[in-house]
């Protein structure tokens, strides 16, 4: 198998529905300072927004489809962890959350807020933002 087929060097792409997708796009955007790579609207009765950075391995979708509930997050232990080693890009990344109107709230397992901050987005799931490196 050719290594871009590999699972581990493919390019990640999490997708998930919403029932407030500019809520969400807010909280991704404006909050986490994602950028908007894309978006469609009633592609086969869904609307989607894809968020992340040009170039990055990685992109978020979420999508909505009139009349088909999504729900919210099923445990406040379903997250999405951005590792941010340097102090400074971690802390101004923090400051942008509060500016955007979002508080962090206590995390679920602890081990989160020794060097982190959880936020959660409108629909429950939590994302941190850990001062730290990912170093394995």
């Amino acid at each position: 198998m050719p290594p871009s087929a590999e699972p581990g060097t493919a390019h990640l792409r999490v997708a998930r529905p919403t029932d407030d997708l500019a809520a969400v796009v807010r909280f991704y955007r404006d909050g986490l300072g994602l950028d908007v790579l894309a978006e469609f609207r009633d592609h086969d009765g869904f609307d989607g927004v894809m968020l992340g950075r040009a170039g990055a391995a990685y992109h978020l979708e979420f999508t909505h489809q009139q009349g088909h509930p999504a729900g919210r997050a099923p445990t406040a232990d379903d997250l999405l962890v951005f590792y941010l080693p340097d102090a400074a890009a971690w802390r101004a990344a923090a400051d942008r959350m509060a500016a955007a109107g979002y508080d962090p709230v206590a995390a679920a397992n602890p081990y989160w807020d020794r060097h982190g901050k959880t936020y959660e987005d409108p629909d429950g799931y939590r994302v941190v933002l850990q001062n730290a490196a990912w170093d394995r």
